[in-house]
């Protein structure tokens, strides 16, 4: 009897109890304090996926958060330091450290601490095996395939000694270090010549001989590995670049097209995703795009969302009225509308003091409105800085001298205008013909040459 009455009262007790041991989280438990940051705030973001997340900080530098993952390579920004992450669904991760000394007080707690504690001493090696203050990439290519084969052999060291790491994790972490080799040899070209300062040049023959029958398809890798990720985006931008220049096609169209000739249709699905989010946004083929997107896309969700921003672009196809813009203010006094400059051409620049990219297109504008400056074109530049910025506009209007029309946007980003041309991203052109009809919604960028063969056939 006594044997009848544990199995009635306790053997639930012991289901309930390993279901719940056994039961698969699907969210990462994160938390920790950062001392002396500069921030009230910690940026999270996914390097492979599309994980975006900012977490406060209270008055102590204290935070307590959820994040939604299965597993992700991760970016941390404090405002001075940027900290790299991977942590896997059941996670509960606690992060301390210093904010002004961050590598001699970062500590990790918890589950998933093995894991982080491994990756920053990763990052350790291979800073002693290249050099304190180095530019790898001024190194000679000699030196430089000796220090990353060295920074490969350290690295697998320390996998070999470093405890209780999953065994899973070591497998996949035994390929990540190969492909993180691979990975900087194949970036060795474009950032030598950068940084050398030398455009022409090149790497000699054989040096990415390792890459010769490399395995694009790889989905547990590509997920896993963000040097993998890097490899499979290099390659490619290289066959799209080579697929533009021999049948003229777009270059964004053209990657899309490399997308799809991918066989694994997970690492196909996030890749066009990735690419069409804004890139949507920013193409003069949106039917091409459009369509080449939904060819290669088995992704519902992804597939609504971008349908949704093609109905949106379709509104501002070449040929439609123009959304219009009403008092804004102007640099030079009183406020303009879009309508005050009908009858001549319009080139509109959408900018912001706080966006570089725009800025450098500044000393290329300049040129250009000097070039035709006594032809029926009016240049426009619109600020959306916030309203908090405007002195910060008309302070950089006034030191770097623009010219043409100075306005700023009534509501920064959520200015109507903006919204109605579905702008995700600055510097953003529009040429417009003297009805004020668009002619391209995503007109060339000054430092374009394309622009000033556009101009010489309209203004001719």
């Amino acid at each position: 009897m006594k044997k009848l009455f544990y199995l009635l009262v306790f053997a639930p007790l012991a289901f309930l109890s390993c279901s719940q041991e056994t039961e698969k989280k699907d969210y990462v438990l994160i938390n920790g304090t950062i001392l002396n940051s500069r921030t009230n705030k910690l940026q999270f973001s996914g390097m492979i996926n599309s994980l975006s997340k900012t977490i406060d900080l209270d008055s102590t530098g204290t935070f307590k958060d959820t994040l939604r993952i299965k597993a992700e390579n991760l970016m941390v920004y404090d405002g001075s330091n940027l900290l790299y992450l991977y942590l896997e669904a059941g996670d509960d991760l606690e992060i301390n450290y210093d904010s002004e000394n961050f590598n001699e007080t970062i500590q990790f707690k918890g589950v998933g601490s093995e894991i982080n504690s491994y990756l920053i001493s990763k990052r350790r090696k291979e800073k002693e095996v290249i050099g304190k203050d180095v530019n790898k990439y001024l190194l000679d290519e000699s030196t430089f395939k000796s220090k990353q084969d060295e920074v490969r052999n350290v690295s697998k060291a320390l996998l070999d000694v470093t405890e209780n790491l999953p065994e899973k994790y070591i497998e996949k972490e035994r390929r990540n270090i190969e492909y993180t080799y691979l990975s900087n040899l194949s970036n060795y070209e474009a950032n030598h010549a950068y940084y050398a300062k030398d455009s022409t040049f090149k790497v000699s023959q054989g040096f990415l001989k390792e890459l010769d029958n490399f395995d694009y398809n790889r989905e547990e890798d590509f997920l896993f590995s963000y040097a993998y990720y890097s490899l499979l985006n290099d390659y490619c931008k290289r066959e799209a670049n080579e697929l533009s220049e021999a049948t003229g096609i777009a270059e964004d169209l053209a990657i899309l097209k490399t997308y799809n000739t991918l066989s694994n249709q997970t690492i196909k699905d996030l890749l066009l995703y990735k690419k069409a989010q804004f890139g949507i946004t920013y193409t003069n083929e949106l039917e091409a795009y459009y369509e080449e997107f939904m060819k290669g896309s088995s992704n519902e969700e992804h597939k609504k969302e971008i349908t949704n921003s093609y109905h949106e672009l379709r509104k501002v196809a070449k040929g439609n009225p123009s959304p219009k813009f009403l008092d804004y203010e102007n640099f030079k006094g009183g406020t303009s509308s879009l309508e005050d400059f009908k009858g001549k051409y319009i080139y509109i620049d959408v900018w912001a003091t706080w966006c570089g990219p725009c800025k450098a297109e500044i000393p290329h504008l300049k040129r250009v409105e000097e070039k035709y400056h006594d032809k029926d074109i009016e240049f426009i530049s619109i600020s959306i800085d916030r309203k908090q910025d405007r002195d910060k506009w008309k302070k950089m209007v006034k030191d770097e001298n623009l010219e043409g029309v100075q306005l700023m946007a009534d509501n920064d980003f959520k200015s109507q205008f903006v919204q109605d041309y579905y702008i995700k991203g600055i510097p953003r052109f529009i040429l417009l013909d003297p009805e004020s009809n668009i002619i391209m919604a995503n007109a060339p960028r000054p430092s374009n040459s394309e622009l000033e063969k556009i101009l010489e056939q309209l203004l001719d």
